[in-house]
């Protein structure tokens, strides 16, 4: 998983990368709230680790603003130092999905980082069907009204995501990171080449009720012409 840290603290924040990157994960550090805030919608994460004490903010605004602009399927950890009761229900009724007291033990955090990854990602379907369009995960098959249509695995894998979010807006950089990963040697103009493989090969023009737009400057959103049959 890709996961960003916001601790204000360079030692800690890492401690806390290098045990990250020691359970086979990727982490993104920063200092501030502010710069965390600035990342939204322009990198994509797995999961958030928001310390709640900041300098220039506390968490629960940290954590207001990823649900707002990122929604509530991606996962957070909060951090602190504060273990009070109340400080607890604040952090969690902000939008936090647990907590985890300093000082952090590596162990507990790995597991609280697995814990939330289980319980929260939602296991692909082996096939996805939506209007005239089938994803086949296991065979990694498409078909448009049952003909086959042959696809790379990154165009196989940017479709089905794409088609899984209907109506969802994604930065390039959002996109990149997650169907390509953030080690990859790529831009952002191997989003907008895949992009235009899929227009043409799925018809994403709406003339079989999907249309796949693109947001001048910032990315793309998969967007229903016509309500689909039922799958």
């Amino acid at each position: 998983m890709h996961i960003a840290i916001v601790e204000d603290d360079p030692d800690q924040s890492e401690v806390l990368s290098f045990w990250l990157n020691e359970a086979g994960h990727e982490a993104t550090a920063f200092t501030t709230g502010a710069a965390l805030i600035d990342s939204l919608g322009k990198r994509y994460f797995d999961l958030y680790v928001v310390d709640w004490i900041l300098p220039d903010m506390l968490g629960d605004e940290v954590i207001r603003q990823i649900r707002a602009r990122i929604g509530w399927d991606t996962p957070v950890l909060v951090a602190t130092v504060r273990n009070r009761e109340e400080e607890i229900v604040a952090g969690l009724g902000a939008g936090a999905d647990d907590y985890l007291s300093k000082p952090v033990k590596q162990m507990e955090f790995i597991a609280r980082i697995e814990a939330l990854a289980r319980r929260l990602k939602p296991r692909m379907q082996a096939v996805l069907q939506i209007g005239s369009y089938e994803f086949d995960s296991e065979q990694q098959r498409v078909r448009i009204n049952g003909n086959a249509v042959e696809f790379t695995q990154k165009e196989f894998d940017l479709a089905w995501y794409l088609f899984s979010n209907p109506g969802k807006l994604f930065s390039r950089f959002h996109l990149l990171d997650k169907i390509w990963g953030v080690s990859a040697d790529v831009d952002t103009r191997t989003v907008d080449t895949h992009i235009s493989r899929l227009r043409r090969k799925l018809a994403l023009n709406g003339s079989n009720g999907w249309k796949l737009e693109s947001v001048y400057g910032y990315g793309y959103r998969m967007e229903a012409l016509s309500p689909a049959p039922a799958a």
